[in-house]
């Protein structure tokens, strides 16, 4: 049974695609032969635009990806709407429109950069630990230089960050109203 939590991701995610898909463009990003994911062996149209770019969709993952050995790693709990939010498509990240500016939502492209994400997270717990700051766990940039939105893993609420810095602002209590105010924003060629 879907989370209401999952249900409002995917809505988001749909929403990303029906808008990039308005003006007949759809989601177009570099090909690079060396780093295939299944965002685009998914398109039943996979043709190249032209000799360097390629039509992709986000792919949902069966199952989930898990976090677990981060949380076994660490001696944590990761809170499953960060999974969900992390783990459930192979995308390029997402960008999208909140109240406070834009974020761009990171995302796996294959099993390779979702072992880096996951290698990420960790690095930025420790650092968190050696600096004896609260942790948090990075699922988003913002679109000003060095700062991430984060999530507070003890308290579930999502935060905004200086990276090095303890959480300056809560930006939500939750995830799931973080997610709420989030309207998207494709683009069109990414690496």
């Amino acid at each position: 049974m879907q989370t209401l939590f999952t249900q409002k991701f995917d809505q988001f995610v749909h929403s990303y695609i029906d808008q990039s898909t308005q003006d007949n463009r759809g989601l177009i990003t570099l090909y690079d032969d060396d780093w295939k994911s299944p965002c685009i062996e998914a398109k039943v149209d996979n043709l190249l635009v032209n000799e360097s770019e390629v039509d992709w969709i986000p792919t949902l993952r069966s199952p989930n990806a898990s976090f677990q050995n981060i949380a076994d790693a660490l001696d944590m709990t990761i809170p499953e709407e960060l999974s969900i939010l992390l783990g459930r498509y192979f995308s390029l990240d997402l960008n999208a429109q909140t109240e406070r500016g834009k974020l761009t939502l990171l995302q796996a492209w294959n099993a390779h950069d979702f072992e880096r994400l996951q290698k990420n997270l960790i690095a930025h717990v420790l650092m968190k630990r050696k600096l004896k700051q609260q942790d948090t766990l990075f699922f988003a940039l913002t679109d000003e230089e060095d700062y991430i939105i984060s999530l507070v893993p003890s308290s579930g609420e999502v935060v905004l960050e200086l990276v090095g810095k303890p959480p300056q602002e809560v930006l939500a209590h939750t995830l799931g109203d973080f997610l709420d105010e989030w309207v998207p924003l494709p683009t069109f060629v990414t690496l």
